[in-house]
Order: structure tokens, then C-alpha cells, then sequence
């Protein structure tokens, strides 16, 4: 059995009582107080999380555009410098390698006439991504991965911009939701402060040399004591995304589904040229997806299982659950999964099969919490 990976702020966590856990072989803390105190910490104040397990990518170089544009759905010639994009790596099969956010990078990464990218991939998936992009680098462009001697915190919450501000001279509340700057932040030079986040809550991502976020972890707390900050696990990550209606990798889009049947038509840009599974991809939006990620409500108080069968009133299978929990905000269970596509459009009564027992639920439109 391999031994787990620590973040440069695992004794952070362990000397604040967090709760540990294995996740994508890092040792990583679940919760420290509880989730739904963090859950509510975020919505309402600011929490922070250390993501310093999640990797990172530098693509540079004179076709750098070109593969950028050839391994991901979404259009990155779009991309002005300081702009991010939600994004996925089709695995040319219609299914999905990993989800990820694409930065266009400054010209200081780069000589003239070349451009430069940070992709930043799932804990999980770094190999295999890794390995993914380098197969499909027929382009001049240069890989590096610089997942290991980077940290990363996400400062999220309507109380981040005013916790984090007396830190930095970037004017934060002036950042547009993903875009990205660099600055001086906590005495540190060249942090990358990038505004787009998981949650749904606002806040701010904190990309910085690994051995420097110890000291930044620090100041961001001291700043931001008289906003309730606090310390949040991927317990709460978790149940803040879902509210949201975000994807979870390896629960919610994998390898065998397509971005059109997940929802993320709209980083899906069949017309921008040729890319991995484009006419795959064509050939299913024509047609229309047979199936469709879709969100749903119970009425019973029992939470909803990943891998649930989801019944019709006819008790015949439609699909299954993906992601499920107790919605601290909503004070109710709630739940995604891939439904056959008649069954997708909101107000259909559906059945989720939890055991012995059947729980009757409601396609709802997502997200669940409405911004």
C-alpha cells in the first residue's frame, strides 16, 4: 500500500483536529468543526480550503493555442491574458478525460511570439492528464508540470473580498468573475489571485510556491478573524459544489459520459474547428443525448446514494444517482444523476431505490440554490 501524500499545510490541519482522510492519495482533512458549520460558514461569511493536492500544467510555445484548442472542448482562442475557462478533455471516445480550468497565462511566461497556459487538473487525474495532453502534443509547444512545487488555497464566501483585501494592493472586488491577476499578496511576490471558485459563494483561488503557503495560510487567518473565518474540509466542498449543480469528477462526469449529456453543452463549442471527438460530439447534439444529468429533490428525509438506481412510476430503471447529500442550506436531501432523456425535464416525479425502500423524488431544475 503507497504511502499518502501530505500538502505543505497537513500539520496545519492536524493541529487544528481536522479529521483526515485518504482522497486521491493525498491525506486530506474532511472537516474540523463540522461539515455543515463550515457549509454555513462559506454561504454566509468566508471559509478557506487548501487544494494544494489539485495540479497544475504550464503549456507553452509558439502552437500552444493549438493544442490547447485540439485537446479541450471549449474555445480558447477566446481567452484574453488574465482570463480563465471552465473547460474538459474529451477522451476520444465521447467520454470525458477530466474536467479543468485553462488560464491565459502572461507574456513573462513566454518568448515572443509564443503563448503559455496554466491547466489546472483534478488531484486524481494528474497522470493520467498528464500523460493525456503529452500523447496529443504534435504541436511546438512545451509541457511542464509544476503540480508538485505548487500550493493552492481557495478563500471563498461573500466575506472573502473584504477579509483578504488588507493583504493585497490588487483591488479585488474590481476582479470579474474568472479572470485572474498577479500581485504581492501577504509580502509575497508573483501570487496568482484568480476569482472563480467551486462553491457558488464568490472568493478568490491563491496560487502560490509551495514553500511560501505556510505563510500565506497565516496571514489570510490573522486578516480575516473579525469576518469568522474558518478552516473547511472537502466534506463541505462537497455539499457546497452539489447545491450548486457542479460536477464532481469520477461521480458526476467520467469516462463514460459525454459533455452533452452532463449538461456542459455550453463549454462544448462544436464549431470552433477540429478537436478530440468533435464529430463524435456533433453526431450526439444532432441526435440529442439518450440520456441526461439532471437534479433532483426528495421528499423523505434519507439521503440519496451514489449508484442508486432511479425507478419511473412504473418502477421500470431509468438511470442512477451520481451525487447525493443532506443540502445544509436547503435543509433537505438532494441529488444528481443521469436520467433517460424523456425522464430529464424538471417536475418529473421519479423513484430512487434505496434498499428495500423507494424514495420518492422531483427532477428540479439546477442549481439548487439560486445565486
Amino acid at each position: 500500500m503507497s504511502q499518502l501524500k501530505n500538502t505543505p499545510l497537513t500539520d496545519r490541519h492536524i493541529a487544528l483536529g481536522a479529521k483526515m482522510t485518504d482522497f486521491a492519495g493525498y491525506n486530506m482533512p474532511v472537516s474540523y468543526q463540522g461539515i455543515i458549520e463550515e457549509h454555513l460558514a462559506v454561504r454566509n461569511s468566508v471559509g478557506v480550503f487548501d487544494v494544494s493536492h489539485m495540479g497544475e500544467f504550464i503549456v507553452r510555445g509558439k502552437q500552444a493555442l493549438d493544442l490547447i484548442q485540439y485537446v479541450t472542448t471549449n474555445d480558447a482562442s477566446k481567452l484574453q491574458i488574465g482570463d480563465a475557462q471552465y473547460s474538459c478533455l474529451p477522451n476520444g471516445r465521447g467520454g470525458i478525460v477530466d474536467d479543468l480550468l485553462v488560464y491565459r497565462l502572461p507574456e513573462d511566461y513566454c518568448s515572443e511570439g509564443e503563448m503559455a497556459f496554466m491547466l489546472v487538473v483534478n488531484a486524481s487525474n494528474i497522470e493520467k492528464d498528464w500523460n493525456w495532453i503529452k500523447q496529443h502534443n504534435r504541436f511546438d509547444t512545451q509541457l511542464i508540470n509544476i503540480s508538485e512545487k505548487t500550493a493552492l488555497l481557495a478563500v471563498q464566501g461573500p466575506q472573502a473580498t473584504a477579509a483578504l483585501q488588507s493583504l493585497t494592493d490588487v483591488q479585488l472586488a474590481a476582479m470579474k468573475y474568472y479572470t485572474f491577476t498577479k500581485g504581492t499578496f501577504a509580502g509575497v511576490d508573483n501570487v496568482l489571485i484568480s476569482a472563480t471558485g467551486y462553491t457558488g459563494a464568490g472568493g478568490f483561488e491563491l496560487y502560490v510556491n509551495a514553500d511560501q503557503i505556510g505563510h500565506i495560510w497565516d496571514a489570510v487567518f490573522e486578516a480575516g478573524k473579525d469576518f469568522g473565518i474558518q478552516p473547511v474540509g472537502l466534506g463541505a466542498r462537497d455539499t457546497l459544489r452539489l447545491e450548486m449543480g457542479y460536477c464532481l469528477y469520477g461521480n458526476d462526469i467520467d469516462d463514460t459520459t459525454s459533455p452533452l449529456e452532463a449538461g456542459l453543452g455550453w463549454i462544448t463549442k462544436l464549431q470552433k474547428g477540429d478537436f478530440m471527438d468533435a464529430d463524435t460530439l456533433k453526431t450526439q447534439k444532432a441526435a440529442g443525448p439518450s440520456r441526461r444529468l439532471v437534479g433532483f429533490t426528495v421528499s423523505e428525509r434519507r439521503v440519496p446514494r451514489h449508484d442508486y438506481p432511479i425507478e419511473n412510476a412504473q418502477g421500470e430503471v431509468i438511470g442512477k444517482v451520481t451525487s447525493g447529500t443532506q443540502s445544509p442550506s436547503l435543509g433537505r436531501p438532494i441529488g444528481m444523476g443521469y436520467v433517460q432523456a424523456p425522464f430529464a425535464a424538471p417536475g418529473t416525479p421519479i423513484y430512487i431505490v434505496a434498499g428495500s425502500k423507494k424514495l420518492s423524488g422531483e427532477v428540479v431544475k439546477l442549481p439548487f440554490l439560486k445565486a
